[in-house]
């Protein structure tokens, strides 16, 4: 038979475990705190320990350092938060072994784990993951008679494309809204604004092109020396240019003239040379 159907209470992990009695938690401070914890609803409380005895005498704690065996005092206090009660076994007035710390926050009692179990618990979680790390590996491994021992991750590709598609299916963040047409022209009108009170700066070539290209002109004129040619064609055009020069200098209309007929002087090629033919 179970021990359950016995009466007899089954032993819990004290470990797992919590109590709090929502009366006492309004109302509970360093001075009434051991009363809270010596409840009888309280499974971390024993009732053979001194603590009990000293109540039923109406004794204050204080008579706990002239008594043997197990007891439960008040060890640190954090008002209004937190509350330490450790369980110990008392030797004599100076010397006790500690068995156990209980912690009560908010109310709620809880026992401390020791450092064994500690230890054990982070062992115990570490061997796990490392245990379904392993299982995990070894079943993308493969074997072949001629290639031996491989590994084939294809399965866990498929996983990664089904759950990028699924993250493809779902639905796309909303979109800022564009801005609307006042204050599209609104910026317009202020970068209109800007430009006429500050304008961009020209360079110097298109700030005066007419003077410079009159200057460059008569300078080209002026330099320019008549050529002597015995062909009296080209000395014509030569004599010409040059009285259209000095014409230059006094009127625009001769700058024409001029520009026109060195572009026709520049085009003159002379004629080809004739090949002699051997027969």
């Amino acid at each position: 038979m179970m021990p359950g159907r016995l009466g007899m209470p089954i032993a819990q992990e004290p470990l797992w475990i919590s109590w709090h009695d929502s009366n006492w938690i309004p109302i509970l401070n360093p001075t009434n705190v051991m009363d809270y914890f010596s409840e009888k609803s309280n499974p971390f409380y024993d009732r053979t320990c001194n603590n009990e005895l000293v109540k039923m005498q109406r004794q204050s704690l204080e008579h706990l350092n002239n008594m043997i065996g197990v007891e439960f005092i008040l060890l640190h206090v954090q008002d209004p938060i937190l509350y330490v009660i450790r369980k110990q076994h008392r030797h004599s007035p100076t010397e006790a072994t500690p068995l156990a710390d209980y912690y009560i926050i908010a109310g709620t009692v809880y026992q401390a784990p020791d450092l064994a179990s500690v230890f054990n618990s982070r062992l115990l979680s570490a061997v796990h993951h490392l245990q379904s790390a392993f299982e995990e590996s070894s079943g993308y491994s493969r074997y072949h008679p001629n290639k031996g021992y491989t590994w084939d991750f294809s399965s866990n590709k498929a996983l990664a494309d089904k759950s990028k598609t699924q993250a493809k299916k779902e639905p796309a963040p909303v979109k800022e809204e564009a801005s609307s047409l006042f204050q599209r022209k609104r910026v317009d009108m202020l970068l209109g604004e800007l430009i006429r009170k500050f304008p961009l700066p020209l360079p110097p070539s298109q700030q005066n092109p007419a003077h410079h290209q009159q200057t460059g002109n008569v300078n080209g004129n002026i330099k320019k020396e008549p050529e002597t040619d015995t062909k009296p064609d080209i000395s014509g055009q030569e004599t010409t240019q040059t009285n259209g020069a000095g014409e230059g200098e006094n009127g625009a209309p001769s700058n024409l003239l001029t520009e026109i007929k060195q572009e026709n002087k520049s085009e003159m090629k002379p004629p080809p040379e004739k090949k002699m033919k051997f027969n």
